[in-house]
């Protein structure tokens, strides 16, 4: 499987960062829009135009339509009088220039990209309002799912809802200043913000948690170590992974967590790739996956119960079936067509463990998280290299060099 970036990364928005003489710049665009809001709905047609996306607790607008096999979706973007209209809707909250946070520019198409949260009053106004236009407010996992990995266009629409749902939730949590407690304003469109006590003014930059996600692998190369957590769908195994502490290397945050929830000992530890991560918990929306190898120098498994489920040693044979067997493009038109329904205003249950079969019908044994995740790309580079000399090793990292 050959991906030009992971999911949530290659944002074609985010390409450069124009100067702030640049019509496309932060900055110069907040002018602009500080200037047409007061003229909303009779403005005039700004160069570059504008377009906003709205979020609701956490989840992007989003727009199905039919596609050859499997629905399509595409991001929900409204022009800035249907947002004014669509804020007026819920109880008249007004459009204000600090509500919108810039996301990024297409000098090719003249357009500036903003993103808004409209989840702070009574939602039932929004959804009747939209579902008319067979919009709907999506969870960003679904909208993971349902996106065709070979699909340049829904990767970098996913992306662009990565960025934005961070940014957003990021402005949730940093409301006062950490430092007095004092209230904070948004400032360069809402990519940073500051503390509004003049005593204080301290700066506020969005805050990035990094996590390590490492396949361990054998001495003999024939193994991988893979872990399933109590909040797993049934049957799937993925690689450990754990936050990284104050004061520590990503090497010695490798060792410290799988020592921590297995209790093997990691040696050599050898970089693969990295995920930016915005589906976590709303208090850290902003995670950053570092991918590794890590070679064990021990194999008895004692697992830390508070931590896994299971840990267990799986062969490259079993593993290399657990990637063969499992139906991920059936996954991905299960949620598209589940996208579709909620656009339509039927939502439909599904439990998607239920698409990862065997060819004969009956459920695989084991499978491991979809090409859209990094554990995906770990697992399968690992099981392509083939058994034999350890010495393979060297090259691990460079395999997916371009993600």
């Amino acid at each position: 499987m050959n991906l030009r970036t992971h999911a949530y990364a290659g944002n074609p928005l985010r390409s450069k960062t124009p100067k702030s003489t640049d019509s496309f710049s932060p900055s110069s665009a907040f002018e602009s829009l500080k200037s047409l809001i007061p003229l909303i709905p009779n403005h005039p047609s700004p160069s570059p135009d504008f377009k906003v996306l709205p979020f609701s607790k956490g989840r992007p607008l989003v727009l199905s339509s039919g596609g050859d096999a499997t629905p399509l979706w595409n991001l929900g973007w409204i022009g800035l009088s249907d947002c004014k209209a669509l804020l007026a809707s819920r109880g008249g909250v007004d459009l204000d220039e600090n509500s919108l946070v810039y996301l990024g520019h297409k000098v090719e198409e003249d357009l500036v990209y903003w993103a808004v949260d409209v989840s702070s009053e009574e939602e039932h106004g929004v959804v009747l309002e939209l579902a008319n236009k067979k919009l709907c407010f999506v969870e960003l996992r679904t909208l993971m799912v349902a996106a065709d990995w070979e699909d340049q266009r829904a990767m970098d629409e996913l992306a662009i809802a990565g960025h934005a749902r961070a940014l957003l939730e990021w402005h949730k949590v940093s409301r006062f200043c950490g430092a007095c407690g004092g209230s904070t304003v948004p400032k360069e469109a809402g990519r940073r913000k500051q503390c509004s006590n003049e005593a204080c003014k301290k700066r506020v930059y969005p805050r990035v948690d990094p996590v390590v996600i490492m396949l361990v692998i054998d001495r003999e190369n024939d193994r991988a170590l893979l872990s399933r957590q109590a909040r797993f769908v049934p049957r799937m195994w993925s690689c450990l992974a754990g936050f990284i502490e104050p004061g520590e290397s990503l090497e010695e945050a490798v060792r410290r967590e799988t020592w921590e929830e297995t209790g093997i000992e990691v040696g050599e530890v050898v970089y693969h790739s990295s995920q930016p991560w915005p589906v976590g918990p709303s208090s850290m929306p902003c995670q950053l996956m570092l991918g590794f190898f890590a070679f064990a120098k021990t194999l008895d498994i004692n697992v830390d119960k508070e931590e896994l489920e299971d840990a267990q040693w799986h062969s490259r044979e079993d593993v290399k079936k657990a990637v063969s067997f499992a139906e991920y493009r059936k996954a991905q038109r299960t949620a598209a067509s589940k996208i579709e329904q909620m656009c339509k205003g039927v939502e439909r249950s599904h439990s998607l463990s239920t698409d990862f079969n065997v060819e004969s019908g009956e459920l695989a044994t084991m499978f491991i998280p979809g090409p859209t995740a990094i554990a995906h790309h770990l697992i399968s580079t690992w099981v392509d290299q083939g058994s034999g000399n350890i010495h393979y090793k060297q090259q691990a990292g460079v395999s997916l060099s371009s993600l």
